[in-house]
């Protein structure tokens, strides 16, 4: 089984969920245009969201962030 071990404090995640909602309602709205700009607010978005909801973020274990003590 893939285990990775989380790097991101709980507070942490639930900022992320909430950037990454936030983000992908206006993405959504058509607040971004239509063009590049509102592709790269939606992936960032599904990011935020996707790196929150598991836990782990690479861009974070690559600049030195440790795992969590459980």
């Amino acid at each position: 089984m893939f285990f990775i071990k989380r790097n991101l404090p709980h507070w942490e995640r639930a900022l992320r969920i909430l950037m990454g909602l936030l983000m992908g309602g206006a993405v959504f709205m058509g607040w971004f245009g239509a063009g590049l700009l509102s592709w790269m607010a939606g992936a960032a978005a599904a990011t935020l969201a996707s790196t929150a909801l598991v836990g782990f973020c690479p861009a974070c274990a690559m600049l030195g962030r440790r795992a969590l003590k459980n």
